[in-house]
C-alpha cells in the first residue's frame, strides 16, 4: 500500500509502497478514504526539536482519518465491513489506574496513532476495535476525517459551563475555529477570539465569533467596554500556547472564571499566580479527547445543527502531499483534508 513515511531523522515525508498492515483477533483493518493535517504532523515533517526527541523512524504518520472497515478480528462483533469509522488516535494501555477505572483520556501510557505506531496517512490503517468510532448517518465525510481535531475543541469549550456566559478564545487556528463554532452552539453571550492572522479572523467571524480581535491593533479591554462587559470573561479558551497571549487573556478574566488551556507553549511560562489566587480563577489543562463522551458530544452536536464546515478550507489528493503541508503551514489556511481515494 502507499503510505507518507518519515524515512530519515531529518525534515520531509516520503510516498512510499510500504507491507499492508496485519490485525490481531480485537483489530479493525480499515480503508482509508480522507486524512487531516495537524499540528503535530507539521511537527513531525519539519523535524523540530520535538520530533527529534519523540518520532522513531522509519514511520507511517497522520492520525486524523475516516475511512471504511475492510475486515475485523475474530473477537470483533459489533463492527463490520462497510462500516464508516474514524479512529480515537491515542491507544490505551488497558492496565493503569486511570484505564481501569474508565477514565481513558487520563492514560499516562497512550500510544500515539502516527507518533508512537503506524498511522493514517496511507491506504490502509489498523487499529483496536476499542479505538474505533463508528460514524451516524448523516455526517459529512470530510467533517468525519475531522473528528479528532473537533474532539479537542469540544473538550476545551465544553470544559466549563458557556450557557450565557462571555468567552474568550486565544488562537483562530483550526481548533480555535471549531471551539468557536462549539461555544456559540451551546449558548454563550459573546465569543471574542483574538488572533493575530487577518485570514483567520476571518473565518472565526463565520464560525460564530461575535468579535474578532488583531492582539496587535487594539486591547482586549477596550473590546470588552464596547461590547458593554463590566467584569471581564467567565471562559477563556487557550489555543495559542502564547506567552504573551495567555497573560493577557488572564489579566482580562472575570473573578471566579475558568481558562481550558490546550495550546503548547514553546518555552516556559511565567505567570502572576496573585490573579489567580484574588480572582479564585482555575485553570484546567485539557489533552485530547475523553473517551468516548467527547465523541458523543461531537455526534450529537452535528445532528442538532452545528456547523463546522468552515473550518475546513483546503482539499488535496494524498498524491500532492507537499502542497497540503504547504498549506497548512502557511497560517492562511484552516482545516486542510487529503483525499486517499483520488
Amino acid at each position: 500500500m502507499l503510505a507518507l513515511v518519515k524515512t530519515d531523522a531529518g525534515p520531509g515525508l516520503d510516498l512510499r509502497d510500504v507491507p499492508m498492515p496485519t490485525i490481531g483477533i480485537n483489530d479493525i483493518l480499515i480503508r482509508v478514504h480522507k486524512t487531516g493535517i495537524c499540528g503535530t504532523d507539521l511537527h513531525i515533517e519539519s523535524w523540530d526539536p520535538w520530533a527529534a526527541r519523540t518520532i522513531k523512524p522509519p514511520l507511517v504518520v497522520g492520525h486524523e482519518f475516516v475511512g471504511e472497515i475492510v475486515e475485523v478480528g475474530s473477537n470483533v462483533t459489533d463492527l463490520h465491513p462497510g462500516d464508516i469509522v474514524s479512529g480515537e488516535g491515542h491507544v490505551i494501555c488497558g492496565r493503569c489506574r486511570h484505564c481501569r477505572a474508565g477514565r481513558w483520556h487520563l492514560c499516562a501510557n497512550s500510544i500515539g496513532l502516527g507518533v508512537g505506531r503506524a498511522g493514517a496517512f496511507a491506504e490502509y490503517v489498523v487499529l483496536p476495535v476499542t479505538n474505533v468510532w463508528h460514524h451516524w448517518p448523516g455526517i459529512d465525510e470530510d467533517v468525519q476525517a475531522i473528528f479528532d481535531p473537533f474532539g479537542n475543541a469540544v473538550h476545551t469549550a465544553l470544559a466549563f459551563p458557556v450557557l450565557g456566559e462571555d468567552v474568550l478564545v486565544v488562537g483562530a487556528g483550526p481548533i480555535g475555529l471549531m471551539a468557536t463554532a462549539v461555544v456559540r452552539h451551546a449558548g454563550a453571550r459573546y465569543i471574542v477570539v483574538s488572533e493575530p492572522n487577518a485570514y483567520r479572523r476571518e473565518l472565526a467571524s463565520r464560525m460564530g465569533a461575535t468579535r474578532v480581535v488583531d492582539p496587535g491593533a487594539e486591547t482586549l479591554a477596550s473590546v470588552q467596554h464596547e461590547l458593554g462587559m463590566v467584569e471581564g470573561f467567565d471562559v477563556v479558551l487557550e489555543m495559542s500556547g502564547n506567552p504573551g497571549a495567555l497573560r493577557d487573556a488572564l489579566a482580562n478574566m472575570a473573578h471566579g472564571g475558568g481558562m481550558a488551556i490546550l495550546g503548547i507553549p514553546s518555552e516556559d511560562v511565567a505567570l502572576d499566580l496573585t490573579q489567580v489566587v484574588f480572582k479564585m480563577l482555575t485553570l484546567r489543562g485539557i489533552y485530547g479527547r475523553e473517551m468516548y463522551e467527547t465523541w458523543y458530544q461531537m455526534s450529537v452536536m452535528l445532528q442538532s445543527g452545528l456547523d463546522i464546515s468552515p473550518a475546513i478550507t483546503h482539499r488535496f489528493s494524498f498524491r500532492d502531499h507537499e502542497a497540503a503541508f504547504a498549506a497548512a503551514r502557511s497560517g492562511d489556511s484552516g482545516k486542510v483534508i487529503m483525499d486517499w481515494t483520488a
